[in-house]
């Protein structure tokens, strides 16, 4: 028990070394591992996957994933972006991908929050009020 809550106090102190102020360095991630590398400390591998997954929660916060169904245009993409930067408080980057099964609409995904006005998500919700 003692042993984990260490491995995940280092594995922070790893991360808080590795943003430089607010955003996700990745010079700063790449210094933590080449330190890493070269004097691996006691239990590594769970430091790693600590590591590992506090970085990857820290990428999820910064990047808006945005499912369409259909084209968007870079202007729709440009207002989504400082849409979300602009209620999240930091930069936050924009991933598109296109899903059909959206049927028209888009879902736009940050962190753990979903955005969702789609077809599919309105024919579902009618669904489950129907049954």
């Amino acid at each position: 028990m003692k042993k984990d809550k260490q491995i995940k106090e280092f594995a922070k102190k790893l991360l808080r070394l590795s943003l430089d102020g607010e955003d996700l360095s990745p010079e700063r991630v790449d210094g933590v591992l080449q330190a890493l590398s070269k004097n691996p400390p006691r239990h590594h591998l769970a430091v790693l996957k600590e590591y590992l997954k506090l970085v990857q929660r820290e990428i999820a916060k910064a990047t808006a994933v945005v499912t369409h169904a259909g084209s968007l245009s870079p202007a729709a993409i440009d207002a989504i972006r400082s849409r979300m930067t602009a209620k999240y408080g930091r930069s936050i980057s924009v991933v598109a991908s296109e899903d059909p099964s959206l049927i028209a609409g888009l879902r736009v995904v940050v962190d753990c929050d979903v955005y969702e006005s789609s077809i599919a998500s309105a024919l579902s919700s009618l669904q489950t009020s129907l049954s």
